[in-house]
């Protein structure tokens, strides 16, 4: 068994892309490098909430084809549709 620690890459200065800093990430452990990390402060507006809604399992294949026609999320489509029957009342 080897008992020495494996060298662990430095991050480097700049990615050229995002999908180098993706590469390097996804062959990276990030708490490998916790004392390179900073907390920063940060304030947030949420524009929107979501809420989760539990569905009918049968109702998956019509929404799933429906949305596809449509060339939109699931919950877009559930969220269109809802919107729709409660104006209708």
């Amino acid at each position: 068994m080897n008992d020495k620690p494996k060298p662990i890459d430095e991050i480097p200065e700049e990615f050229a892309s995002l999908e180098d800093a993706a590469e390097f990430w996804d062959a990276h452990d990030t708490t490998d490098y916790l004392e390179s990390f900073e907390t920063v402060q940060t304030e947030a507006k949420l524009e929107r909430r979501r809420f989760e809604v539990e569905i009918d399992a049968d109702l998956m294949p019509a929404l799933t084809e429906q949305a596809h026609n449509r060339g939109v999320q699931i919950s877009r489509l559930v969220s269109d549709l809802l919107r729709e029957r409660i104006r209708s009342i």
